[in-house]
């Protein structure tokens, strides 16, 4: 009897696997329809993954909400210390004009080295031979420019002066210009006023030289550079660079100092004509001078 009951145990089993297989095979085959069954259990797992994955989504986006606050909190005080120190700057700002201002009435100044009028200009010329010492303008006499006019490009950093002047067109020469009567009355910004003439270029390292600085003079590295206003050509305060490095000259006598310029004079598009408002020593005083 035991015997029967086994056997019929192992058929049962047997004729399962059967049916399994046939399931398996019946499911597999390529087919439009979805059976009864199938779609029950697919409707069915599909309704526990959705049970289970909207909690999990909810935590999953709380915490998410959660940094994403965080960070714009984070942000959020960021900015607002910006816009404190921007505010505190405007203050200072304000309170140096406005101080300025007074010393000039208190002095009955009329004007100043760094008073000028700023004209924007396209350049629409340049010879690729002569590329670092000269462009061309589309802007003239017709339109205010004058020789001896300085220009700078769109970042203010200084690139030279007009030298000719044509009806609707004019020339400038560049500060890469190795001319020796290319120069600039320049300082540098230190604890102490430091003075020098921006005389020569590097063509290799693409750095302007600064002569005649007093051999006693303590520069350091990074120190911005900037117009004197007493050359008779440029304000005071454009920028010309910051010191890369320095060295004595030849002789012994002074410093030379080498200055990144402000400036990219490999690729100018768009520049400002700087017109000089202060007043220059009269030309025939100049000749005086120099006989």
């Amino acid at each position: 009897m035991s015997s029967f009951f086994s056997n019929k145990k192992l058929i049962v089993l047997l004729v399962s696997i059967i049916i399994l297989v046939g399931l398996i095979g019946y499911s597999m085959r390529d087919r439009e329809a979805v059976s009864g069954p199938e779609q029950v259990i697919r409707d069915s797992v599909a309704w526990v993954q959705t049970a289970f994955m909207k909690p999990a989504y909810m935590i999953a986006g709380f915490f998410e909400n959660v940094q994403d606050m965080r960070q714009v909190y984070e942000e959020n005080k960021l900015l607002k210390a910006r816009l404190d120190e921007y505010a505190q700057i405007s203050i200072e700002r304000n309170t140096l004009r406005n101080e300025n201002e007074t010393l000039k009435d208190m002095l009955e100044l009329e004007e100043s080295l760094d008073d000028y009028l700023i004209r924007s200009a396209v350049v629409i010329h340049r010879n690729p031979d002569r590329w670092t010492e000269f462009i061309g303008l589309n802007k003239g006499s017709e339109h205010g420019i004058e020789a001896n006019m300085g220009v700078i490009d769109s970042t203010g950093g200084l690139i030279g002066k007009v030298q000719q002047v044509s009806e609707f067109s004019s020339r400038v020469q560049l500060l890469s210009d190795n001319d020796r009567t290319n120069r600039v009355s320049a300082m540098i910004s230190s604890d102490q006023t430091i003075n020098g003439f921006i005389e020569g270029y590097d063509e290799d390292r693409g750095l302007l030289i600064m002569r005649k600085i007093d051999l006693e003079a303590e520069i350091e590295e990074e120190e911005m550079v900037t117009t004197t206003g007493k050359g008779g050509v440029y304000p005071s305060g454009l920028l010309i660079g910051e010191v890369v490095s320095v060295e004595p000259d030849e002789y012994g006598l002074t410093q030379n100092a080498y200055i990144k310029p402000t400036a990219d004079f490999y690729s100018l598009d768009y520049v400002y004509v700087v017109e000089r408002t202060s007043r220059t020593l009269d030309p025939e005083l100049l000749e005086e001078e120099n006989e």
